[in-house]
């Protein structure tokens, strides 16, 4: 098997690698559940028209912008979690990429301190020993990145003028119908054809769903404050996709952690091959 370079968004990375997908025979991934929300317009059994659930869920990211909070993404096999703190321009990511049983697996520990960032990359499975470019990887160390090389690479980068790995503000925003589900609940459907600018899907899986993408099912939890906590996409089959949950959460409003920066005794510069890599 060839093995090929990975290409992908910040949540794609971390959930929907094409080139891993490709290389994952088991071809397993969580089922989506199905939903059947309530037509545009109806009334939930609370009494809330849909009207006002949809924007409550709006309002439900606007405390994501301050950029303080923790974060967790999965699906497809594969997990990602977090935290972003825009007070002091910092950030960390860690993501697992498939698993043990897969012929490739791939760890990533990403951090971002502004203007600095760092990744640790670890490799396993059967064929992580035809990644191109293997010997030069500097494994198991964290690699100062040039930001140059970086710039608008949202698989290695962050944008600290948009904070949310998962670009929930964007998904919401797509709602096409909506119902109360319970207190603090929803439920409905979302149009996820434009989502590929959230990161939260790779954009060949959106275009495999062709136009299943306009009514995606999904489920949505707001904390006490009204906050966004839990969002579920329900992702139907599509192409050589299986159906699969992506779902994402939100903790620790305004009491998340400053990312630390590696010790210095454990950084080397990233080689070429590392930013071939992900080209």
């Amino acid at each position: 098997m060839t093995i090929r370079r990975f290409s992908a968004t910040a949540f794609a990375a971390a959930l929907l690698i094409p080139g891993l997908a490709a290389c994952n025979d088991n071809g397993t991934a969580g089922a989506g559940a199905s939903a059947t929300p309530a037509a545009s317009g109806s009334i939930a059994p609370s009494g809330t028209p849909a009207g006002d659930a949809k924007q409550a869920l709006l309002d439900s990211t606007n405390a994501i912008r301050d950029g303080n909070f923790r974060f967790t993404m999965s699906g497809a096999g594969s997990t990602a979690e977090g935290q972003v703190h825009e007070p002091t321009q910092s950030a960390e990511m860690r993501m697992t990429i498939g698993d043990p049983s897969s012929d490739l697996m791939m760890k990533l520990d990403l951090v971002h301190y502004k203007p600095d960032s760092w990744v640790k990359l670890e490799l396993g499975g059967k064929a992580a020993a035809g990644v191109p470019g293997l010997k030069n990887l500097n494994l198991g160390k964290y690699q100062h990145l040039d930001q140059t090389r970086i710039q608008g690479n949202r698989a290695l980068g962050f944008d600290f003028d948009k904070v949310d790995p998962a670009g929930s503000a964007v998904l919401t925003q797509g709602i096409t119908e909506v119902r109360q589900a319970g207190d603090g609940a929803y439920a409905g459907t979302v149009d996820v054809s434009k989502a590929a600018e959230a990161g939260s899907l790779d954009p060949a899986v959106i275009t495999a769903l062709g136009a299943q993408a306009q009514s995606v099912p999904f489920t949505a939890k707001v904390d006490p404050q009204g906050r966004l906590s839990e969002l579920v996409l329900q992702i139907p089959a599509a192409g050589q996709s299986a159906a699969q949950d992506v779902k994402i959460t939100y903790t620790d409003y305004g009491n998340a952690a400053a990312a630390q920066k590696p010790p210095a005794g454990q950084v080397v510069e990233a080689p070429a091959e590392f930013y071939n890599l992900f080209n």
